[in-house]
């Protein structure tokens, strides 16, 4: 894990590669990353593999990327 510079002064914040997190619980993030962003989200599973996928598809193409606060101890993806 990289360290990156904090945003807030007692805020510290880390990089998490997404290929050392367990497929699963990286599915499970990026169901919640989309369905917080996407309030309207229904019940079309399609929808939601394709959203998947393009999150993936951003995170191996470094357009997105996996954080982690250690202060709040919440992990989350964000674009870069």
């Amino acid at each position: 894990m990289s360290q990156k510079e904090p945003t807030d002064s007692n805020e510290k914040i880390i990089d998490v590669p997404y290929e050392q997190i367990d497929p699963q619980t990286l599915r499970q993030m990026i169901e919640e990353f989309i369905t917080a962003d996407w309030s309207d989200f229904g019940a079309e599973h399609s929808e939601l593999e394709g959203k998947i996928d393009q999150v993936l598809r951003q995170l191996k193409e470094k357009r997105a990327k996996v954080v982690f606060n250690l202060e709040s101890k919440a992990a989350n993806i964000v674009k870069t």
